[in-house]
């Protein structure tokens, strides 16, 4: 049973949550051959002043497009 953890920033949506879950369920089928009923996903958000980068704290965002917009931020 595959176990994936994910962490991201706070300020996604329900919906964008369950996109990346089904396409990263989808993934790891292919990948690794299982059924999607064994595939588990785990979400942590994280507010803005938890999220570190060089040991440097992320600075709370003005507005969503600062936690949704960059390509940089949806890896985190």
């Amino acid at each position: 049973m595959p176990i994936i953890e994910m962490h991201l920033l706070e300020g996604r949506t329900s919906e964008q949550k369950q996109r990346a879950a089904s396409a990263i369920t989808e993934a790891v089928i292919g990948a690794l051959g299982v059924k999607p009923e064994s595939v588990r996903i785990l979400i942590t958000e994280h507010e803005a002043d938890e999220f570190y980068v060089a040991g440097i704290a992320r600075k709370p965002a003005k507005d969503s497009a600062a936690v949704n917009g960059s390509a940089k931020e949806h890896s985190a």
